[in-house]
């Protein structure tokens, strides 16, 4: 049985997973363009992307790229099972199937 994802389902978490969920699995998406999609300010997303990162959700990658530097995310195996267990909770919701 599928249960409710207090951590995933806040809305900006939940949009940052469901971006990184639409990615072909251990693909990584740059920090400014992830800001794009999501429409939160660089202080927020950094808050969000922390908290799902301590918990296992998300793995980040710090580095440079032609001197400058950049925040790499991507989703771990923990954190598509989490999404995908909690898409199916809100899909059985909608379908009638009750909580």
């Amino acid at each position: 049985m599928n249960a409710f994802n207090e951590v995933i389902h806040q809305p900006v978490r939940l949009k940052i997973m469901a971006a990184l969920n639409a990615m072909p699995k251990g693909e990584q998406i740059e920090f400014v363009r992830l800001k794009a999609i999501v429409g939160a300010t660089e202080g927020n997303l950094g808050a969000h992307i922390s908290t799902l990162e301590n918990h296992g959700y998300l793995a980040v990658k710090k580095d440079f790229f032609a001197n400058r530097p950049r925040t790499r995310v991507s989703l771990t195996p923990t954190g598509r099972r989490a999404f995908e267990a909690h898409v199916t909770y809100l899909r059985d919701i909608i379908e009638g199937g009750g909580v």
